[in-house]
């Protein structure tokens, strides 16, 4: 079964729909959104993307992160993902939304309006080995000092947005 992306213009007014392989081919900018997980210590939850992923496979970055379907709220689409891809849900808060674009070795591209949730919960996950092939709680200053040493083993969305959640959190 195919899966569709809502293509938005900058002001993420939905502009239509598209196979999301081909969106990513065609680097059209449509909706996603991002969780992040920290626990009671201010550690982030973050899931290693499992190597069969087409694309950023093997590498680091946030709780959770997709995109949602026709007519399924922004907020809702990330509990659902959440279950789908770390086998739990917390309550989750809005924080910002940002956008980027980021292409990829194998002539994908990242063009992504993207939402982005906070939650707090101290649960340890239980992923989906199709979708998470690892996951750590680490603190966020290791995160800063081993992203800024070793880039390549975070994915480009991630290495875009640390740095504006975690001023958001520190405030």
């Amino acid at each position: 079964m195919s899966e569709y992306v809502i293509l938005v213009n900058e002001l993420d007014e939905p502009q239509g729909l598209m196979e999301k392989m081909e969106a990513h081919r065609k680097g059209l900018l449509h909706r996603a959104f991002s969780v992040f997980i920290l626990n009671e210590k201010g550690e982030l939850l973050l899931q290693k993307r499992a190597s069969s992923k087409y694309h950023s496979g093997g590498l680091w970055t946030n709780t959770c992160c997709s995109h949602p379907r026709e007519g399924e709220d922004v907020e809702a689409a990330a509990h659902r993902r959440m279950v789908e891809e770390m086998g739990y849900d917390c309550p989750l808060q809005k924080a910002f939304t940002f956008v980027y674009k980021a292409d990829f070795e194998n002539n994908m591209t990242e063009h992504e309006y993207d939402h982005v949730f906070i939650g707090y919960d101290n649960q340890n996950p239980v992923p989906n080995p199709e979708e998470v092939e690892d996951y750590a709680w680490v603190d966020l200053d290791t995160i800063a000092a081993d992203m800024e040493s070793h880039p390549e083993k975070y994915t480009a969305w991630f290495r875009i947005v640390f740095e504006r959640f975690r001023q958001h959190v520190l405030v």
